[in-house]
């Protein structure tokens, strides 16, 4: 299963720019849409309260904040791939020196927490940085990973679907929390997010239905059953605001975001 995961950080499939919008596709011919764009065009509220936005500021000052907000999420993103690759690399290292390494049922490698631990404190120091508007977001992100976080199954893995998506999960890991319920021993499909104010995450929430469409993917290619998921919102100061999903709400977000994918297909369908 580690081998499969492993593989799952190379992206496969070749965008494609010729039409309205990027696709995907892979050797077969076989065309995947990106899961944020699905969500973005299935969301008709989410859409007209962007239109709102722009207007309200006009379009230059609009992509001026756009292209800030995106990149303060990629440079907070990025050190966090690179302290959870790295720490992979170190406790894995460590616990193979130690023959500490023990496969579960479903073929995932369980270092010991203690192993990880040591590695995440030690990688820490040393993240690379990021730019000042970035770097409280990137702070209460990386804290909260390192006081939390048990066991790294993957980091910054590529999914794809026959229904037809695709896209890059941020983390499979499983992180010990006793406020929220967490023991350490899920398997929680993990995103990381960015933001000026609190979000109310309920369960129509795009963020929640991008933790289905990886869950899914995940399960099409590896047989991997997620036990739950996990949306990590860094704020500009302060810890993050956190959103948990058992395996029955990961069910429910899966549900949902499938009937959004087929009403977004049939949208395509129709005649312009």
């Amino acid at each position: 299963m580690q081998d499969v995961l492993a593989g799952l950080r190379r992206w496969r499939l070749e965008q494609d720019n010729s039409g309205p919008f990027r696709v995907y596709r892979n050797s077969k011919g076989e065309v995947f849409h990106s899961v944020t764009h699905i969500l973005k065009e299935s969301d008709a509220q989410c859409k007209a309260a962007l239109e709102r936005w722009e207007a309200r500021l006009g379009p230059e000052e609009a992509a001026t904040q756009r292209t800030i907000a995106a990149t303060r999420g990629t440079q907070a993103h990025d050190q966090q791939e690179y302290y959870l690759k790295t720490t992979m690399q170190l406790a894995r290292s460590a616990a193979n020196r130690r023959n500490a390494i023990k496969f579960d049922d479903n073929g995932l490698a369980r270092i010991p927490a203690p192993i990880t631990k040591w590695a995440l404190d030690k990688v820490h120091p040393n993240l690379p940085s990021v730019g000042w508007s970035s770097s409280g977001y990137a702070r209460g992100l990386s804290s909260w990973i390192k006081d939390n976080v048990q066991e790294i199954f993957a980091s910054e893995f590529s999914i794809h679907h026959p229904a037809g998506f695709a896209g890059t999960c941020d983390a499979l890991l499983s992180a010990k929390n006793t406020e929220l319920g967490l023991t350490g021993r899920e398997v929680l499909v993990c995103d990381w997010k960015t933001t000026v104010k609190t979000k109310v995450l309920d369960e129509s929430h795009n963020y929640v239905h991008q933790i289905a469409a990886y869950s899914l993917g995940l399960r099409h290619l590896t047989g991997l059953e997620p036990t739950g998921g996990l949306i990590v919102l860094a704020r500009r100061c302060g810890s993050p605001q956190l959103h948990v999903m058992d395996k029955d709400a990961l069910k429910r977000a899966e549900i949902a975001f499938m009937d959004r994918v087929h009403r977004y297909f049939d949208q395509l369908a129709l005649p312009a």
